[in-house]
Parts: structure tokens; C-alpha cells; sequence
């Protein structure tokens, strides 16, 4: 029976339950109709399929699976191939689960080195973003698997994650924030897609017509589903019309209902609905669904994948003196609590209950070095004996040569749930480095967390290897390197600024407000650093390796860039050759430099090879607002070739000829932009290029009405006495967990939860008409609000029964 067909056979009951989860993960079956139910689980870098009560947040226990390094640790490995590796052992994972659909990679943009969930994602570039989640894609549905990249789009800080507006101009929204996922659907032709919780320019992800109708559906060609994030649907109704396809978790009868009505009253027609199911289900009923019990031997296979990705991706940043690799029989001290309990993955919705986990305390029993001991040195959680633990670091120190100082971020630095409060390391980490140089000089730091802090403190350090979040492998890899049985080859895939003070956001991320103001533009990352000439600690694109590689022989041609690439060093060893992209023009402000190529290329020592970047469709373009679409600017370009954003060795130039006529020049428009000389936008010239004014922040902090897409943490300023004591018991548990050192991740999510969301995230025990009531007695009607919620209640079960019994 072909998609019409069945579709015309459904009601329009069964109809409207197939566009909302039946619980948490699953959605409904239509048994009479041989529509099985298909499971989807959170899998940005290994599966989280839980088996006790279900939540989205990682809180409860789940099925064990290979917790690979996160995607912001990867991306450092700038390697394709390694990427769909992955994504094929995932996929491979997850049919062994029995789930359908994973819910990853994700690929938002890193706009600020702040971002709480920037652990989840590839890099401050959309061009490495893109390529990288295509390659997670390709190897994810190879499998039969179903990918679903997320989340779509501009989310870049998780405060106010359900309730913030993106505001953000039409050229930097396509050029910086939708780049990425347009290379990854065009690549890898992702099945599903999941939207984002946040406004874009004032019109919610899930309900965007111009996200997933135009863009999404008709210039991309995007043949999958689109799902929300778990309680990202604001709209229901909205959604569906306007290209959304399945609003997750289970909003139960209601949800359904609301189909139901809009359809009946008009509201929706029931074309579009038919349209949308048909799309839905064309996918999902193609999956081939196969039972495979995942082996010993897979499970094996796939921890070193693990240990390969997570030693593929560590960074070198510093090497002073040529101290790595550590000589055979060295004699070091283990320092640092990570060493021991390793922060290998972020906390939240990807928490991974890993196969087997490293710890380099086990794993350097099997190396050839002189272990006189470890010493955690510092306490991740609060400690009173935190005197006692340096002293006794500082004791072990000087019985070494060498001493392996392991540190970074810990859980409650960096978590989905909340941004990052500070950028440098916990002051009980720093100190005790530098009560470590006063008796040993030849520190080693390794280095752990999701994305870039202060690194000022490595002036102590010899040498300095970043692992970032390396997964359930990362010891031994980490320990592969140290010793030389492999050569570092990760650079970064996002720019280390000297202080916070540096970064374009520094005042102003998060953005706490109802709207986060997208000033930058373009300029994210180091196209910020290189155009307004900041200096940094260590570039986009950087990392040391054991072994020298010389560029030579540049040529240049209307399709690509070749040049001669030889290891001029004593390591074999693999090193990543960047190509870039800049050109001036009074007409268009751009970036310095733009990556637009890159490839990792293996050469043993002495070898040389002919490196060919071609170019491709995102080579030249640039978004012209006044065509309203791609367009190629008549101009001379400068090719540069790198071995880091900052370090070029070689260019050449080429001529371009335009796609469109010459257009106006915007120099006195937007001045600023042009210089790069961000943080002295104004407003006015903001507010030029966006378009419209920006959404004012509120400074009245009075007591005032709520509304359902004001968040629950808004109730300090509800007029009803009860509502603010509620929030005051939320805020101490939110203060007391921080304190702890661990983020209460289910308070987080409440705190920044609109009220809306108690209707999407409560399985159908409460309804939109119960969430009015409440907000009745939040804004001081409190037994109008009552009366109401109690009727609602009562509403919503007899439709509840009625909907959900069976037939």
C-alpha cells in the first residue's frame, strides 16, 4: 500500500496521535494499520537509551554503550573518516537497542566560549561544523539507523533556552548559524532533524515557516521529518502547519486534540495535515527494522574507536624544550583528581552509561615510565582538607622527574542546563599548579572540558595536551601520546582567547533578557580576533606535533589549490592542512579570512605528497541581501594555505567573476562591521543591518502579569505570595547544588522552563487550559485560578478518555 493511500485509510483521530510522542521516547503505534511505534534516544556521542523511568535530562540510570569523545573533542580531529566511523559504530549500537532514531550529532555554532552545552558541538566555524556532522550522518544511517542532526537553529546559550529570541541578521543567520546543517543535509541526507527551543527573530524554531518550509524543505531539499526538542513545541497547531512533524515527549490526548480542533474549526486543513503525515511517514516506514545483539567483539572494536578518536583529537599546545614525549623510565608523578576519576563527557541529555571507563591511575601501569605515586592535589566537590591534599601533591612532586598535572573543568562548570559563570579554572586548580612549580619546574598539564578557558596559568607549564572530553578510551590515548607511540595531531576547533575580556560577548553573553542580540554579526570566533586584530593565546585551527611538515609548490586553478606537503621531521605523523579565503570589498564587510577547505593527511617521516583542496559551492559566496540569495562577488581573492587560522605558508591569488551587478558600497553604513571593531557597533547601525528594532529589555524588575512564555524563574516577580515563595525554594536548591559542585540539572531545567512547557513536559497530565489556570494564580487570582484548573482538569480527562481508549 503506498503513503496515500494508507494515509487516506487513517482517521482523523489516528491521524492527529501520530504527530506527538505516547511517552517520553516512542511514538504511537496504529496496530489496524501495521504503523509500528519507532524509538528515538538522545546519541550525540553514544547511545543514552534508558531503561527505568524515562526522563530527557540524563538523571536516570541507562543501557551501557561506548560513550565516545563529544563532538567538541572530534571536531579537533578535523577527520571525515574517523567521524563516519563513529557514527557507523553508533548506529550500529543502537539497532542492538532497538532504537530507530538518534537524536544527534549536534552542530550549533560556539558563539561564545561560554555556551553550557558547548561540549555537544563541532566548533565556532560552520564550514568544519557542517562537513563534520555530515560525516556523523553518513556513518549513523549507514547502518539503516535514522540521524537526526540538531538543534535547528542560532541556539548558542542554554539560559532562557526555551524562551530566548535569536535576533540575528538574514546574512549572518545563513552564512554562520545555517551553514553547517545546509552542508550536512546536503551531504548526508539526513532522515529527521530536530528544531531548536528558541525564537529565531521572534517566530519559535519549531513553528518557522521560513526555516522549515523555505529554506529547510525547498532550497535544501530536505526529504526527512522534523521533531522538536523535548518540550520545544510552543505551538502545536502552528507547527505542523508550518513544516514540524512530531512534537516530543508525549503530550497525551491533548496534543491530539488540539490536532483534532484545528482541523475541524478550519484552522488547519486537513491537506496540509495529510501532506505533513505523508512526509512522516514515508521515512519511517522505510526503515528496515533488524534485532542485532551487539558482540563481545563489537563492543570491543568499538572502546578502541574510542581510544583512537580520543588520541586523533588531543591537542598539543605546548611543548617547551622538546619534553614530549616522555624518554622509557621516567620517573613521574601522577597529580590532579582526573587522573583518577576522569571528566571524560559532558552532563545532561548525552550523559553515556559507558562500556568500560580508563582511568590514567590503572592505565599508566602499562606504559614504560616510573610512577612514584599519585596525589588528587585538589577536590572537584568541596573539600575542608584542601590544604591537606596540595601539601601532600606538593610532596610527591618533588620525588619526580617529570609531573603529570591533570586538570580542567569539572560538572559543574559546564552543563546543558546553564551557561558557564566564569572563564578560568577553579582557583583550587590554579593554585596548586603554582605551588608545584616552586618544587618542580617540569610540569606536564593535560587538560580536560568542552570548550576554551583561561590558559594564562600554562606560563608554569612545560608542555600542555589538551584531551577535551575524550570519551571512556581517553586515558590510554592520552597516555599514547605522552609517550610517543603516536604523534599529536588535533588542532583546535575553536580560538583560545588570552582573557574573557578579549571575546566579543564579554559583557554581554548570556543574554539574559528575552531576546539575545546577535551584534556580532559574522564575526564569531576568530573571524572576530583576526579582523579587529586581538591577539590570542592559541589560534583557531593550531596544535604542535612531534614531528615538522613543510609547504611548498603552491598552484592554483580555477577549481582548487595544490601544493607540496612534506614531513620534514623524525615522527611519522598526520597533519592538517587548512585552506582559507579572504578578499576586500567596500561593498560586502567580511572576515579576514574564512575556512573554506581542509584535509589530514598521514605522512611518514622523509615523505612527501601532493595535497589537491578543491574548490566547492561554499568556496566564494557570500549571502546578498538585496538579491535575497547566494551570490559570488566579482573580486580578487586571496588563497591561503595553513597549518593554523593565524600560521599561513602559502597563497596565491585568483580573479572571480561576479553573479551579480556591482552593488552599493557600505562602508559609512555600517563602519564598524567593515573594521571589525565589534564591541563599538551602536545600536542604530545593529539595528540597520537587522533590519528593525531589537526587543528591549525589561528594567522594571516590579512584581507584574506572567504570561506562558515567561519562565517559571520569572515567578520572583509574580504578583501572587505563593508563586514567589516557589521560586525562592527553587533558587535555594539551584544555589545549593552549585555549591555542591553539582549542578541540580532537573532545577536548572525548571528554573529556565516557560510555563508553557509544564503542559509539553507532564505526558498529558496537564493541559494547556490547566496552564492558564495556574498562571491565574501566579498573577494573585488564586481561586479563580483554582476554580479553572479544577474544570480544565476535569476537561482534559473525559477528551483524555476519549482519545486515548482504545477502538
Amino acid at each position: 500500500m503506498d503513503i496515500e493511500t494508507l494515509v487516506s485509510k487513517l482517521s482523523l483521530k489516528e491521524k492527529a496521535l501520530l504527530f506527538s510522542g505516547k511517552n517520553n521516547w516512542e511514538t504511537y503505534e496504529i496496530t489496524r494499520m501495521n504503523i509500528p511505534s519507532f524509538f528515538l534516544s538522545d546519541g550525540p556521542h553514544g547511545l543514552r537509551k534508558q531503561e527505568g523511568k524515562a526522563d530527557h535530562l540524563g538523571l536516570n540510570a541507562s543501557r551501557k554503550s561506548t560513550c565516545f569523545p563529544t563532538a567538541a573533542t572530534i571536531a579537533n580531529s578535523w577527520d571525515e573518516t574517523l567521524a563516519q566511523k563513529i557514527g557507523k559504530a553508533i548506529g550500529e549500537e543502537a539497532i542492538s537497542q532497538d532504537v530507530d532514531v538518534v537524536l544527534g550529532p549536534g552542530l550549533n555554532i560556539k558563539r561564545d566560549p561560554r555556551g553550557g552545552r558547548n561540549f555537544e558541538y563541532f566548533s565556532e566555524d560552520p564550514y568544519l561544523s557542517g562537513k563534520m556532522a555530515a560525516s556523523y550522518i553518513k556513518g549513523i544511517q549507514a547502518t539503516g539507523t535514522i540521524a537526526c542532526p540538531k538543534h535547528f537553529a542560532a541556539n548558542s546559550q542554554e539560559t532562557r533556552r526555551m524562551a530566548s529570541d535569536s535576533e540575528v541578521d538574514l546574512r549572518s543567520l545563513l552564512e554562520i548559524y545555517l551553514t553547517g546543517f545546509e552542508i550536512a543535509v546536503k551531504e548526508s541526507h539526513p532522515k529527521a532533524i530536530m528544531t531548536a527551543y528558541n525564537k529565531i527573530n521572534g517566530v519559535y524554531a519549531n513553528e518557522n515557516a521560513f526555516l522549515l518550509r523555505e529554506i529547510l524543505k525547498q532550497k535544501w531539499g530536505f526529504e526527512g521529518f522534523v521533531v522538536s526538542d523535548w518540550g520545544g513545541s510552543n505551538d502545536h497547531v502552528l507547527g505542523v502547519q508550518n513544516g514540524s512533524h512530531l512534537e516530543m515527549p508525549s503530550t497525551g490526548a491533548a496534543g491530539a486534540n488540539e490536532i483534532i480542533q484545528a482541523v475541524q474549526s478550519g484552522e488547519l486543513s486537513e491537506q496540509i495535515l495529510d501532506e505533513r503525515l505523508s512526509e512522516l511517514l514515508t521515512v519511517l516506514l522505510k526503515k528496515k527494522t533488524s534485532k542485532e545483539t551487539l558482540s563481545s567483539n563489537q563492543e570491543s572494536e568499538h572502546h578502541q574507536l574510542a581510544k583512537e578518536a580520543a588520541l586523533k583529537s588531543a591537542v598539543l599546545l605546548k611543548n617547551e624544550e622538546a619534553i614530549l614525549p616522555l624518554q622509557r623510565g621516567t620517573k613521574v608523578a601522577l597529580i590532579g583528581e582526573f587522573a583518577q576519576q576522569p571528566r571524560y563527557q559532558g552532563a545532561g541529555s548525552s550523559l553515556v552509561n559507558p562500556t568500560r571507563l580508563e582511568s590514567t591511575v590503572e592505565a599508566i601501569k602499562d606504559y614504560p615510565l616510573e610512577v612514584v605515586g599519585f596525589e588528587p592535589g585538589y577536590a572537584t566537590k568541596t573539600a575542608s582538607a584542601e590544604a591537606t591534599l596540595q601539601k601532600k601533591a606538593i610532596e610527591l612532586a618533588k620525588q619526580a622527574d617529570i609531573v603529570l598535572l591533570y586538570l580542567g573543568l569539572d560538572e559543574s562548570s559546564e552543563s546543558e542546563g546553564m551557561d558557564r559563570t566564569q572563564f578560568s579554572l577553579p582557583s583550587n586548580q590554579l593554585e596548586l599548579v603554582s605551588a608545584l612549580k616552586q618544587v618542580n619546574p617540569n610540569l606536564i598539564g593535560i587538560l580536560s572540558g568542552g570548550s576554551s578557558f583561561d590558559l594564562s596559568f600554562d606560563r608554569d607549564l612545560k608542555a600542555v595536551l589538551t584531551g577535551y572530553l575524550s570519551g571512556q578510551a581517553g586515558a590510554s590515548a592520552l597516555l599514547d601520546l605522552l609517550t610517543g607511540v603516536a604523534s599529536p595531531s588535533g588542532k583546535l576547533n575553536e580560538t583560545y582567547p588570552i582573557r574573557l575580556e578579549d571575546t566579543a560577548l564579554s559583557d554581554h553573553f548570556p543574554a539574559n533578557g528575552k531576546a539575545a542580540t546577535y551584534f556580532e554579526s559574522l564575526f564569531v570566533g576568530y573571524r572576530y580576533y583576526q579582523t579587529a586584530g586581538v591577539p590570542v593565546k592559541y589560534p583557531f585551527g593550531f596544535g604542535l606535533s612531534y614531528s615538522k611538515f613543510n609547504y611548498s609548490d603552491v598552484k592554483i586553478g580555477d577549481n582548487g589549490v595544490s601544493f607540496c606537503l612534506t614531513n620534514i621531521g623524525n615522527f611519522d605523523a598526520e597533519e592538517i592542512s587548512q585552506l582559507y579565503v579572504s578578499t576586500r570589498s567596500t561593498r560586502n564587510f567580511r572576515p579576514k579570512r574564512e575556512l573554506k577547505a581542509f584535509v589530514k593527511t598521514f605522512l611518514k617521516k622523509g615523505e612527501s605528497k601532493i595535497i589537491m583542496l578543491p574548490f566547492d559551492a561554499y568556496t566564494f559566496r557570500y549571502f546578498d541581501t538585496e538579491t535575497n540569495q547566494f551570490e559570488i562577488e566579482a573580486n580578487r581573492y586571496q588563497i591561503e594555505i595553513g597549518s593554523s587560522s593565524e600560521e599561513i605558508k602559502l597563497s596565491a591569488t585568483i580573479e572571480r567573476e561576479g553573479t551579480t551587478p556591482e552593488g552599493k558600497k557600505q562602508v559609512e553604513k555600517y563602519p564598524h562591521y567593515f573594521s571589525g571593531q565589534i564591541k563599538q557597533v551602536s545600536l542604530s547601525e545593529f539595528e540597520t543591518l537587522l533590519g528593525r528594532e531589537v526587543t528591549k529589555r525589561e528594567e522594571n524588575l516590579a512584581r507584574r502579569k506572567l504570561f506562558e512564555n515567561d519562565t517559571i524563574g520569572e515567578m520572583q516577580f509574580a504578583k501572587s505570595v505563593l508563586a514567589r515563595l516557589a521560586y525562592h525554594i527553587l533558587d535555594y536548591k539551584k544555589r545549593r547544588s552549585e555549591k555542591k559542585g553539582k549542578p541540580n540539572l532537573n532545577v536548572l531545567f525548571i528554573y529556565n522552563m516557560p510555563f508553557r512547557a509544564i503542559y509539553k513536559m507532564t505526558g498529558g497530565q496537564i493541559d494547556r487550559e490547566m496552564v492558564m489556570g495556574i498562571l491565574m494564580i501566579v498573577n494573585g487570582s488564586f481561586w479563580k485560578g483554582i476554580r479553572f484548573t479544577l474544570k480544565a482538569r476535569r476537561h482534559n480527562k473525559k477528551i483524555s478518555k476519549k482519545i486515548l481508549e482504545e477502538d
